[in-house]
This record gives structure tokens, sequence and C-alpha cells, in this order.
């Protein structure tokens, strides 16, 4: 990745420090940050549209995202999302205008990317539901990356099934082809469909997603650049047809805890279910489930994490950063 996709300012090290002040406004940065507090006084007056039991039904696993992190961060970030949503229409109208065309508004499309076990999930489900509730921009899809996932018995064919996540284990053409139908404004464009509970694509299963307003795309490599080929050039990615862009970020010894905490949870609940891909793990006692959530993050997600993701960050529109407990401290917005 080249230098300028890296994160620009400030070192990580202070980064969860729940004392550290927001950084200045730097001119040679490319983006500007706001503390919680600060991000939270920008939606004072937007009415909040998601009740407990609401969000209940949003979380993720073992996710801690309370109301109060529903209002003080992702409330003003879908104020800021809706801006950039009626703006962008008044820009299509004006090309529309200029270019002597009739043709119609295509759907306003989101990034959401982040590790394993940073709550990037729940920040896509909430972003959705708060976004759906804005009268102007009613009708929002979300779809993850996971349907594109090759299905088990194709990654075991190229060696991959040990790699699940990282950029290789997605059909990724299939992933583009869908994105760029989106934006096109077709009809009913389907996508696969991600079991966690068979760890596999359902068979014969898909989404559709049929011209929404807003269409919000979740998954970890979602802001990874286009492959360079062997002559030096390279194609379109997923990112090109984003319109804005959202990094989940954490300190990875934090993201490391929540997976292992995640892990602990799904062994008494979901890998307990005779249906689950993983029931042997339901059967462990605490110390071997200790060892082998530990040995999955450290030759699995955590490289994945440093090699393909984390380096990506730099690429978003805006990066929520959060501390070991969960919460998110500080708002980084990539300017205008």
């Amino acid at each position: 990745m080249s230098p300028s996709t890296q994160l620009p300012d400030w070192p990580d090290d202070s980064l969860d420090d729940p004392s550290r002040s927001a950084a200045p406004d730097h001119d040679e940065s490319p983006y500007v940050e706001r503390s919680r507090a600060d991000w939270a006084d920008l939606a004072a007056s937007t009415p909040m549209t998601i009740t407990d039991e609401i969000l209940d039904h949003l979380r993720g696993i073992h996710d801690p995202t309370s109301l109060d992190e529903v209002a003080q961060v992702y409330l003003p970030l879908t104020r800021l999302l809706s801006m950039y949503v009626h703006h962008t229409g008044e820009l299509h109208h004006a090309s529309n205008d200029f270019l002597g065309l009739s043709v119609r508004r295509t759907p306003f499309v989101i990034g959401v990317a982040g590790s394993v076990a940073v709550g990037k999930s729940t920040t896509a489900r909430v972003l959705r539901e708060l976004l759906a509730a804005w009268p102007e921009h009613p009708r929002v899809s979300l779809v993850t990356t996971d349907g594109f996932l090759w299905p088990n018995a194709e990654l075991e064919r190229r060696g991959l099934l040990h790699r699940k996540g990282f950029p290789e284990s997605y059909d990724r053409r299939a992933l583009l082809r869908f994105v760029m139908d989106v934006k096109s404004g077709k009809r009913k464009v389907e996508a696969p469909v991600y079991s966690h509970l068979s760890y596999d694509i359902v068979p014969d299963e898909k989404v559709v997603v049929d011209q929404p307003d807003i269409m919000i795309i979740e998954g970890l490599n979602v802001l990874q650049p286009a492959r360079v080929r062997a002559d030096g050039t390279s194609g379109l990615t997923v990112s090109d047809f984003f319109d804005f862009s959202v990094y989940v970020d954490a300190n990875p010894d934090d993201v490391k805890n929540w997976y292992v905490q995640r892990f602990f949870r799904l062994r008494e609940t979901a890998f307990r279910d005779p249906r689950s891909y993983f029931t042997r793990y339901g059967e462990m006692d605490e110390e071997e489930a200790r060892a082998t959530a530990e040995r999955l993050w450290d030759t699995i997600n955590g490289p994945n994490l440093m090699a393909n993701i984390q380096p990506t960050r730099g690429r978003a529109t805006a990066i929520l950063r959060k501390a070991a407990d969960h919460r998110v401290r500080w708002v980084r917005i990539r300017k205008i």
C-alpha cells in the first residue's frame, strides 16, 4: 500500500487514553478529529429512533453498545451521512442538467470495515436502522460480504479453508459485479447468503437488493485497494463505488480480548447447537477453549487484521476509534 493510504497523524500508543483530548486540526492532515464529547454535541437536536428493545436485536454477540453510544456516536454520524446523501442528490440533478440526461439517481453506497470482533456488524446494523428513519431516504439495504466467501468445498479445493476471511477467500469478482450492478441502478440484484451456524454459504438462498436509497456493504476487506496486475496496471475494486466509508478501529490487543470473550459466549450458546459447524468447541473445558480462541486469533484473525484490514484504515471517510471498554473515544472524518 502506498504511503498516501496510511493513517497520517498522531501515534497509536496514546489513542486509548481517556484523558486524551482531540488533536488539533492540522492543515497538513486530511482528517479532522473530534473527541466523543464534541462529536456528541453535533446531534443534540436529532431525534433518537432506536429503543433498548431494538438495540438488543441489533447488537452482535458480546457487543456492549449502549443507547448512550448510539446517541453520542451514531446519531451524529447518520446526520452527517444524511448531508452527504442530500448533497450527492443535488450533484446528481446538476450533472443530469449539464449532460442533458434524465437518468434515475443510483443508490448511495456506504462501506463499513474493521476487524473480526471489533463491532463493525453492530455499527452497520445501527446505521441502517437510524438512516432508514430519515424520511428523505427510508429504503436502506444492508449486505455483508460474508455471502461472497467461496463455499467451503471450493476453499478446501484451493487450500484456503484455514484462511477464511483473508482477501483471497472471497469471490471478489462476484462481489465487485454485485456492487457495480447496485450502483448502476439495476433492479433486483441478488447476493448469496452465508450462515455463521453452518460456517458456509447457504445453497439456493439469496438476498435481493432492489434500488434502495442507501446500501451499506459491511465486511473485513471492503476497503482493499485494487490488485496490481503483472503488467503494473490495476482494475476496479469494490471501494471504488463507495460514496462514504466507515472504519471501526481499536488497539489489536483489545480486539483480541473481545474475540476471546466472544468465543466463550459462543461456546455457551451457538456452539452447543447440534447444527453448528463448531459443536466441538462447545464441548471444550475453559482452559482448552481459551487456548483454542487465542490460537485462532494468533494464526488467522490477528495476521489478517495486521496484514490486510488495518492497512486500509486510512482509506476510510470516517474512523471510529474504540478504547478497551468498547466505547468510541473519538471520531476522525476526512476533510472535503
